[in-house]
């Protein structure tokens, strides 16, 4: 079957080969049937497995679609040759050409199948490089943004953020979460701002900023509904454990349902979130009946020792 397919390919390179050629009678070469015939010989590659091969057909015929003004089927060809490295695990490859695609979409007037590319591209490398990831994902949330289709842009955003809160970016995540909640509060998602209202509270305190923590929830009030929001009173309370330096407030707060149950990467800055220098009450009581209890012995032998004189 492999080398039936790998057999037709060759057939259909020669075909192309042939409508390349130029004469008395054709004075110029068929672009169009060339690329076509190279797009058949890559889909019977594929088929085979030979993917170097299918590759390189892939890339021939956007050479010919791009000779032929057809820029949007030259793209399509090299997203598809970059898919041929995916399969060789040939990544950075890979990216490559699907980014130079992205490219050739965006001068054929088609932002929209652009930013898919991009989207497609940052899954594909996500696993194996979360910075080209974020950028890759910001990158098609700009394209979105420009095309004013923001609820698509403000989803790619919050990958990018997530991905930068994993990679202890946490100044760069805290810059991508206000722009994300701005957008969330262009397109009218209120509760979504309460929730990234809350992202911003755990990067601000893991970053050692209670100002800027205090502040993120401050600015919200003006958001419809918020003041009064389970949301919002869950980060009073975690504010003013966090500046009493009460562990087990913070503890108590970090470890309920509404902040466990958050995106996995906001999750666990929560899980992680310590009070520097914080006490637990529970401890404090221990440490106070301690001193207590030496206290009165100390003052039972004082006496004792009184008694005997």
């Amino acid at each position: 079957m492999a080398a039936q397919k790998i057999n037709e390919a060759h057939e259909h390179i020669i075909k192309a080969e042939k409508c390349l050629k130029t004469s008395m009678t054709k004075w110029k070469p068929d672009f169009d049937s060339a690329a076509s015939e190279y797009s058949k010989a890559a889909v019977c590659f594929k088929n085979a497995k030979q993917y170097e091969q299918a590759k390189d057909a892939y890339l021939k015929e956007a050479e010919y679609q791009t000779e032929n003004k057809t820029l949007f089927h030259a793209a399509k060809a090299i997203e598809q040759a970059g898919m041929m490295c995916k399969e060789q695990k040939n990544m950075p490859e890979a990216i490559q050409l699907i980014e130079k695609a992205c490219m050739m979409y965006m001068e054929n007037g088609t932002p929209d199948t652009a930013a898919m590319a991009l989207d497609r591209a940052g899954k594909l490398i996500e696993p194996l490089n979360l910075e080209k990831a974020v950028d890759l994902y910001q990158k098609a949330a700009g394209v979105f943004e420009n095309e004013d289709r923001l609820r698509q842009a403000v989803e790619l955003l919050g990958k990018a953020s997530r991905l930068l809160v994993r990679l202890r970016r946490l100044d760069d995540a805290a810059v991508a979460l206000m722009k994300e909640k701005n957008m969330y509060k262009d397109i009218e998602n209120f509760p979504m701002c309460y929730k990234k209202t809350t992202a911003q509270v755990l990067i601000h305190l893991h970053r050692g900023d209670f100002v800027a923590a205090d502040k993120c929830v401050r600015e919200s009030y003006s958001l419809p509904g918020y003041s009064g929001s389970e949301d919002c009173l869950a980060m009073e309370t975690l504010l003013q454990g966090y500046d009493e330096q009460d562990e087990d407030q913070v503890y108590r707060i970090c470890n309920s349902p509404l902040l466990k149950y958050m995106d996995n990467d906001y999750a666990k800055l929560a899980i992680a979130l310590r009070v520097p220098g914080g006490v637990s009450k529970k401890k404090k009581a221990a440490a106070a009946a301690a001193a207590g209890g030496a206290a009165a012995a100390k003052e039972e032998e004082e006496d004792y020792e009184g008694g005997l004189c």
